[in-house]
């Protein structure tokens, strides 16, 4: 029997071009409580934490109730938008990457995001990605990025050895966390962190459709 293996994908700047959501969400979340925002650079550099931990960057002055406050508004603004109709594309190649590795019977789909499960489940459903993803690891129930809880619950879950893992994302965080847990990471430089801020990364590839073929050459095996 071939031994499981087990690819895991950031989401927003790795599957999906999500930006144009974040900023006017972070936008209405500090409108609500008559604070300017932070620069869209700012805002873009801490996706991928959990949004308690992102907040605190993105306004260190504040009090937690405070804190509290910006974070119930951006998820309630996140949230109408995608029922609005809102939902940023998926990045080029992303469907046909994912058609192709799921037709591996043994290479398993996982996700580790600093996104809500509500967030993440909404983001599935507007997408069509729905029942793709074996694992799916919020930040409802583990710390932040870089920690690598996320990506031990993927493997635990799954039952996946870290040496047939991989981390796909295109943050510091993810290639940080995947560093942390010992798994093999693999950066993308199109998402929201400069190439520079990926010193973590294994591999940095500058699009989703050559993925397979570094799988391919890792594990031996067609895509």
């Amino acid at each position: 029997m071939s031994r499981l293996r087990l690819v895991i994908f950031d989401v927003d700047g790795t599957l999906v071009d999500s930006q144009g959501d974040i900023v006017a969400a972070m936008h209405a979340a500090f409108g609500a409580l008559d604070l300017a925002p932070p620069a869209r650079e700012h805002i873009l550099g801490i996706v991928g934490l959990s949004l308690d931990v992102a907040m605190r960057q993105l306004a260190p002055q504040l009090n937690d109730a405070a804190l509290d406050t910006l974070v119930a508004e951006y998820k309630d603004a996140y949230v109408g938008a995608r029922k609005a109709g809102h939902s940023g594309p998926l990045y080029p190649g992303v469907t046909e990457v994912l058609d192709r590795l799921g037709q591996q019977d043994d290479w398993l789909l996982g996700i580790a995001t600093g996104k809500s499960k509500r967030g993440l489940d909404a983001l599935l459903e507007a997408q069509g990605l729905t029942g793709r993803f074996v694992t799916r690891q919020v930040s409802d129930f583990h710390p932040s990025k870089p920690h690598p809880a996320m990506l031990e619950a993927a493997l635990a879950e799954t039952g996946v050895d870290r040496a047939d893992a991989v981390m796909v994302g295109d943050t510091s965080f993810d290639m940080d966390m995947a560093r942390a847990a010992g798994i093999y990471a693999i950066g993308m430089s199109y998402g929201y962190h400069p190439v520079s801020a990926l010193t973590s990364a294994d591999v940095i590839l500058d699009d989703m459709a050559a993925l397979p073929q570094v799988l391919d050459d890792r594990w031996g095996q067609g895509a």
